[in-house]
């Protein structure tokens, strides 16, 4: 039987056509005409009305930090359970943290956590966050519309972390229709390899500011002006999107619909199964409709992360991939000493979570190998 993997991306015909055509065209770096076409459509299928593309996630998070005005010593308060780079834009500015934990229902960040402990530093006279980034964990969205009416109390600048989400939106309630990364005052994406669409490597700014639009393409171009001389007004960033990668971002995006389609049917093929067992399935909120990144369980509780390594183990013994999710931040090394409001949840997440094969071209043949095999272990395993 041939090796089932975790996340691949689905590339074709129109891919290599764009990409191609940019080769051709001879502007094969930050230059061309697929850059700016990429950013036209793609604020128009998030409904921002700004976009600018940069050579990474991380990069288009760093911008925002940057443009939130975050100096050495400021504080910025950042969902706790996360990939570390939700964390690295902060720390590049040189900014100290408030990890937050999660919500049991959505494994985002606990808004209401977030809350009692602004007000505690407020009543205290602490240091209170000059950012809040809320990141949409694994294509989930997360709490925005509270964390916005949070930060206009405190006046605090809001970035959503999209990186895993782009799709996702919701279907009821104040931000009904808006898709995630254009409510805060800032967004960010992420087109990496195993994305639910991907440019290689790449990512995209949003804003509905033009002012703050216009200043994340200063600054992703090395804050160069228009001069004649090599003028720089600014330290900027190499943090352009270049045009090979763009065009292969717009044949993506036509197909984006599909791509997250796919996602929820496979979601829906592991929910109904794993249905009634003591696996734990992703989050399904109403009002919210997620695109399941990656699709994400947990393993029964008591055992943790023994029982999720063997699980792990047993599935990479018939050749289906698998990973585990992520260390809260609170366990990394580097930010041990970092302020935390909570954690347990997110130690939880981790502990138990395993990732399991969601490629969109992922067969039903192949999606129906995993789940027998997850739930033969789960009978040997007294479950």
């Amino acid at each position: 039987m041939s090796r089932i993997p975790l996340a691949i991306p689905n590339i074709g015909a129109r891919e290599a056509e764009l990409m191609n055509e940019a080769i051709s065209s001879g502007f094969v770096s930050s230059v061309g005409r697929f850059v700016n076409e990429f950013e036209t459509r793609f604020a128009e299928y998030v409904g921002a009305k700004y976009a600018v593309a940069c050579s990474s996630g991380t990069a288009a998070l760093h911008i925002a930090m940057r443009l939130a005005g975050v100096q050495p010593g400021d504080l910025v308060a950042v969902s706790d359970f996360t990939f570390m780079a939700s964390s690295n834009a902060a720390s590049y500015q040189f900014a100290e943290l408030l990890l937050v934990d999660s919500r049991e229902d959505s494994w985002c960040m606990d808004v209401d956590k977030l809350r009692t402990e602004l007000v505690r530093r407020r009543g205290a006279g602490e240091k209170l966050p000059k950012a809040i980034e809320i990141v949409h964990i694994l294509g989930q969205p997360a709490d925005t519309a509270a964390v916005m009416e949070l930060a206009g109390e405190f006046g605090i600048i809001v970035i959503e972390d999209a990186a895993e989400a782009l799709g996702a939106t919701w279907t009821s309630g104040p931000l009904k229709g808006r898709h995630v990364g254009t409510v805060g005052h800032m967004g960010a994406y992420s087109f990496n390899g195993n994305k639910i669409m991907t440019t290689g490597g790449g990512g995209m700014f949003t804003t509905d500011n033009e002012d703050l639009a216009i200043r994340a393409k200063h600054l992703s171009t090395q804050a160069r002006t228009p001069d004649r001389g090599y003028l720089h007004d600014e330290i900027g960033f190499n943090y352009r999107l270049t045009n090979i990668a763009a065009a292969l971002g717009v044949a993506q995006l036509e197909r984006l619909d599909g791509f997250v389609a796919a996602k929820r049917e496979i979601a829906m093929r592991y929910n109904e199964a794993f249905a009634g067992t003591a696996i734990q399935t992703p989050p399904t909120l109403p009002g919210q409709e997620s695109t399941y990144w990656l699709y994400s369980i947990q393993v029964p509780a008591g055992r943790g992360t023994e029982a999720r390594d063997e699980l792990q183990d047993f599935l990479a013994a018939v050749d289906i991939e698998s990973r585990s999710l992520w260390r809260p931040l609170h366990m990394q090394p580097p930010l041990k000493d970092e302020a935390l409001i909570g954690g347990s949840v997110g130690e939880d997440l981790f502990h138990r979570g395993l990732s399991l094969p969601c490629s969109t071209e992922l067969t039903a043949v192949e999606q129906k190998r995993v789940i027998d095999r997850v739930l033969e272990w789960l009978q040997l395993n007294g479950g």
